[in-house]
């Protein structure tokens, strides 16, 4: 399915958690000499612009990002988050990163990005944002569910992998499983973050039951709920982010964290969150 553009909801409540959580998995990363892969098997298109165009027909961005930015007394991890996204602007918050964005800034001189974006206008996109940067990010116009195949394991034998599929296909889900099997055939100590929505149905609560029957010695597991499910039973309310092999500091990080997170976020009284973790 090609109809899907991540530019509608960028900068949204869900954006906020999964690229927060993205950096701190990256920040850590960098604390060793040896290089590392970033693989972003969705990528969409690297930036987008909030003040014209997709963004402003529901203008997510100020459920989400918008609010964040206004918040106070924020502990050290979200002030460097709002940090970053404010070197995307000047005086007004006019651009939110996507993920390879949000990656690139934690990359070093000898770390990689691979980037499969399906899209055709997407891809177009990500390539012009990234231009120049030959070198070190190689994208391609390709199913990243099958893509990756050809990533694992990667020469430097460390990388950290978002799976961030639209889900519009409910076929999504189960394939998110299959893959992350196939992935920790392939390269058992990479680490893999898996995002997807709050929603009123089975596929999202099932999938993660599959992930965790995977027995994976390491995994956290993280939710954020804005408002209470609409009694209509359609829409997103939250999202969450499944991760195998997770760094050992994030479960600390988060525990301080997520508090204040859901409260910058909330639309409702029912906003909370949920983390639960296994770490070896």
């Amino acid at each position: 399915m090609l109809s899907y553009r991540h530019a509608f909801h960028a900068g949204n409540h869900a954006d906020v958690l999964k690229h927060y959580v993205l950096g701190l998995v990256l920040a850590h990363m960098k604390q060793k000499d040896k290089p590392f892969w970033y693989i972003d098997t969705h990528a969409g298109a690297g930036l987008y612009g909030l003040t014209k165009g997709y963004a402003t027909q529901n203008a997510e961005f100020e459920q989400g990002i918008a609010k964040l930015m206004a918040a106070t007394h924020l502990p050290n991890s979200l002030t460097d988050f709002v940090a970053q996204i404010k070197r995307f602007n000047h005086n007004e918050l006019a651009f939110y990163p996507g993920s390879p964005m949000v990656a690139q800034d934690f990359l070093r001189a000898d770390d990689k990005m691979r980037l499969f974006e399906l899209h055709p206008s997407d891809c177009k996109l990500l390539i012009e944002n990234f231009k120049g940067q030959a070198k070190q990010v190689k994208i391609e116009q390709q199913d990243g569910f099958t893509g990756i195949k050809a990533c694992l394991p990667p020469p430097t034998r460390r990388a950290a992998v978002l799976i961030d599929p639209p889900y519009e296909d409910k076929q999504d889900y189960q394939r998110v499983v299959s893959m992350i099997k196939d992935c920790l055939t392939r390269f058992t100590t990479g680490t893999y973050m898996v995002w997807y929505p709050l929603l009123q149905r089975p596929e999202p609560s099932e999938m993660i039951d599959d992930l965790l029957d995977l027995n994976s010695v390491s995994w956290l597991h993280v939710t954020m709920t804005i408002h209470e499910p609409s009694a209509e039973g359609f829409g997103m309310h939250g999202s969450g982010l499944f991760i195998i092999n997770p760094p050992w500091t994030l479960p600390s990080i988060l525990n301080e964290s997520l508090p204040l997170l859901t409260q910058a976020l909330a639309l409702d009284e029912t906003a909370h969150y949920t983390l639960s973790s296994q770490i070896a």
